[in-house]
Order: C-alpha cells, then structure tokens, then sequence
C-alpha cells in the first residue's frame, strides 16, 4: 500500500490444499492469495517441510513472501501447523504449544514485524473443536504465557480459525481483552464458514487499540469457492 502505516492482513484455513472438489491444488490457493494481495497472511491447516508435500515452501515462493511455519504435529511424514505469510521480514517467530491432553495437537503461531516503524506481534492460531478443549486453550492464550507475556513490547493482532461458531469460550475471553473485528458490521452477515453456504461464524480478528480496523471482506471468487472450504477473511489496517 502507499500509506506506510497500513495494510493489509488476512486468515484464511486452507484445508491441506484440498479443494471442494476433492483435488489437492496448491496452485488455486496461490491464485486466491494473489487477487487477495495481503501483506500479512495468516493460514491454517497447512502442510509444510519432511515429506512428499511441502505446501507451505511452494506457496510462499509462488507469492515472493517471507514464510514462518509453526509445526503442531507431522501429517505424512511432513510438518503440518500454522503458517505466516509477511512482505517484511519476521524480527522474531515463536511458536505457543496450546495443546489440550487427548486432543489433536495445536499451537498459536507468533510473528513479530516491524511495520511504519512500529512493532506488531501476529498470533495465528487454529483451535480446538471441542468446547472444553477450547476454553482451556483460552486460558493459556490469556496467560502470560502468551498474549499478556511480559515481554511483548508492540500491538498484538489475533486472528484465525477459532472453531467457535457461537459465542465460546475463546471469543469471550479475547473480546474482552482485545477488540474485536465485527464481520457482521463490516460484512452485513455475521457467517464466514463454509464458503459455498456460509451459516458458520469461525474466522475471527481480534486487535489492540493502537490499530484501526478500516474495513473487511470475504474475499469470493470462483477460484476461492473451489479451492478450500473455506474464504478468506480480508482486514485493512492503519495505525
């Protein structure tokens, strides 16, 4: 963007590449990032580095963006987690371990940029499906752990796929310490899951005051449509 002190962030799950049509095309999702032109990428469910797929090198190439994975567990012999996608480089990558014991390990991805001189902390997170696994991994995110860390010294900016489609634990806990972006005011709808018929509300901003929320969107393409059950949710930012 021209302003230096905006831009463009977005989180979108793209399902392991694999499209609603039952084909695994990377290629669609880079085509779907491209028209999305973000500076800040933030996806989820993505396979990355150790086996026959490396997802996350390829789109990350494709784009000419610099790539931070946060590996939560192996998926056939390869890293599969969390990725973020920035047009400036990371000052610094961490990866949270929010797993809850019995569940399918998951982790909040943290990225750290400098962007108009000013430092933001990025959070990608993917959460659980279960209401107990996510109020647990509420409470860690909460914790100084992670969001309230000492050590953060920058604006924070959440986002995701919360695995919430109401009102939950985690929606609760990060509105009331974060704001929060409002997909129906924005949007005028409150769903963004699944893309052919959305009645889901799962993708989610969250944000410190320091950032304005400029305005969003859902982005809907054709391609978009095919390329994972989910769209992109699209914020534009200023400080």
């Amino acid at each position: 963007m021209s302003d230096p002190g905006r831009f463009r962030v977005a989180t979108y799950n793209i399902h392991k590449c694999r499209g609603m049509d039952g084909r695994l095309d990377p290629a669609r999702i880079v085509e779907v990032l491209r028209a999305v032109d973000a500076d800040i990428v933030a996806l989820q469910e993505v396979v990355g580095p150790g086996g026959n797929l490396d997802h996350a090198a390829f789109i990350a190439g494709e784009l000419g963006l610099h790539s931070s994975l946060g590996e939560n567990r192996r998926l056939q012999g390869g890293a599969y987690g969390n990725l973020v996608l920035t047009r400036a480089a990371p000052r610094a990558v961490l990866n949270h371990d929010i797993s809850v014991p019995g569940r399918e390990p998951r982790g909040c991805l943290r990225v750290d940029l400098v962007i108009a001189d000013r430092l933001l902390h990025v959070f990608n997170l993917h959460l659980g499906t279960a209401y107990r696994e996510r109020r647990e991994q509420a409470r860690v995110l909460l914790s100084p752990a992670v969001l309230q860390r000492a050590s953060l010294a920058g604006s924070r900016l959440v986002l995701g796929d919360f695995n919430e489609w109401i009102r939950g634990p985690a929606t609760r806990r990060l509105s009331a310490e974060l704001q929060s972006a409002d997909v129906k005011l924005h949007l005028g709808f409150g769903r963004t899951y699944p893309g052919l018929l959305r009645f889901l509300h799962l993708d989610h901003v969250y944000f410190d005051p320091a950032l304005h929320l400029r305005g969003m969107e859902l982005h809907r393409s054709r391609t978009a449509l095919l390329a994972s059950d989910h769209l992109p949710l699209v914020a534009d930012f200023q400080w």
